[in-house]
């Protein structure tokens, strides 16, 4: 399922057109972004939980070359899937 895909599917499930579903779809979005950049986390009870993740910076090699590279640390966004939707999939 890609994004016109969901769109059609929220669009159909809320009673609302497209054009509705699409914003709606986009302010989520927009709002999860917002707020792991700020650092905090969006739980959505039964659903899942997002957050952000640190990875230390670490030690790697060219592929090509051999040579020893340093990757930097970065934040990385997570999604952990909560207890209703591991039920769901799981049938």
């Amino acid at each position: 399922m890609n994004k016109s895909d969901l769109i059609t599917a929220i669009a159909e499930h809320a009673n609302l057109t497209k054009a509705d579903a699409g914003r709606g779809l986009e302010g989520i979005i927009k709002s999860i972004e917002t707020a792991l950049k700020a650092g905090d986390s969006v739980a959505l009870v039964g659903f899942g939980s997002f957050e952000v993740k640190e990875r230390a910076e670490r030690k790697g090699r060219n592929p090509q070359t051999g040579e020893e590279i340093t990757i930097a640390a970065a934040k990385l966004p997570s999604f952990k899937a909560g207890k209703s939707l591991k039920d769901t999939v799981n049938v």
